[in-house]
């Protein structure tokens, strides 16, 4: 497998179809990056979260995992808290911050994103309901009449996207605690999040007992660093050499260890 894996054209064969969504190679150097100006999901540990101890920055395994990577090349990040999910999208849109630490691919987003193999992880999403209110689930369409939430603008894959913009009722909001209290008073059927996530969450907000995640998930995916495109520290050098230190990385087992360990840390386990 070649380890220059500084973009990607997605999982399926209509992204692999998209060579054209790699970034070219500049004729001249860019110029040297020293600090990157990186934001993510809030509300994803134990992979991000905020950091109550410095209030506007996040803590977890990916930033863990980033700083890992750069540090040896001299690049110093900041893992920002810049407000919502989608506040984060917006920014990497417009090339306000570098990178972002951890999404899942979609065609919009490979529009002004680029996407590094390979993948950190991949994260199965689950339909949580409450204990007692469980409901005959196999796949997509017996969603359908039901009503659901989950963060605002959250992915879940392009299919599932594209399935549920057109069939499904799904309340986005700013908070994933938000959806679970929501659930629980009956204001919606189910919450759509990823399995690691609403285990940490939940267990978190004292609350695990009461939600199960039914089978099987509606989605398993990829889940990537990236650099806006707008972003003047997006070059072909930089992402080469990300890209390989993550490759290392990633097959050695260290993705996983981070995440036990900031799972340990956000549940406040020993």
């Amino acid at each position: 497998m070649n380890k220059l894996f500084f973009s990607v054209f997605g999982k399926s064969l209509l992204f692999a179809a998209a060579a054209l969504f790699l970034a070219p190679v500049h004729a001249l150097p860019a110029p040297p990056c020293n600090t990157l100006i990186v934001s993510g999901n809030p509300e994803y540990p134990p992979l991000l979260w905020r950091d109550e101890q410095h209030p506007g920055f996040l803590i977890g395994a990916v930033p863990a995992l980033l700083k890992e990577i750069t540090e040896p090349l001299g690049v110093n990040v900041v893992v920002k808290d810049i407000g919502s999910w989608a506040r984060v999208q917006r920014m990497a849109r417009q090339g306000e911050i570098d990178m972002v630490a951890g999404a899942f691919i979609t065609s919009e987003r490979i529009g002004y994103m680029d996407y590094l193999l390979p993948p950190i992880t991949h994260l199965p999403t689950a339909v949580w309901v409450p204990k007692g209110r469980e409901f005959v689930y196999r796949h997509w369409p017996d969603l359908a009449g039901k009503r659901g939430s989950t963060l605002i603008n959250n992915s879940f894959g392009q299919n599932f996207d594209r399935y549920a913009q057109q069939n499904l009722r799904i309340e986005g909001v700013r908070s994933i605690e938000q959806s679970f209290q929501m659930a629980l008073a009956d204001r919606v059927d189910y919450v759509l999040y990823e399995v690691l996530q609403g285990d940490v969450k939940l267990e978190y907000m004292g609350i695990a007992g009461e939600f199960v995640p039914l089978q099987p998930p509606v989605s398993r995916e990829g889940l990537f660093f990236t650099f806006s495109k707008a972003s003047p520290c997006n070059s072909f050098e930089l992402r080469e050499l990300i890209a390989e230190a993550l490759y290392e990385l990633v097959n050695s087992g260290r993705v996983n260890e981070l995440i036990r360990q900031y799972k340990a840390i956000y549940t406040g386990a020993s």
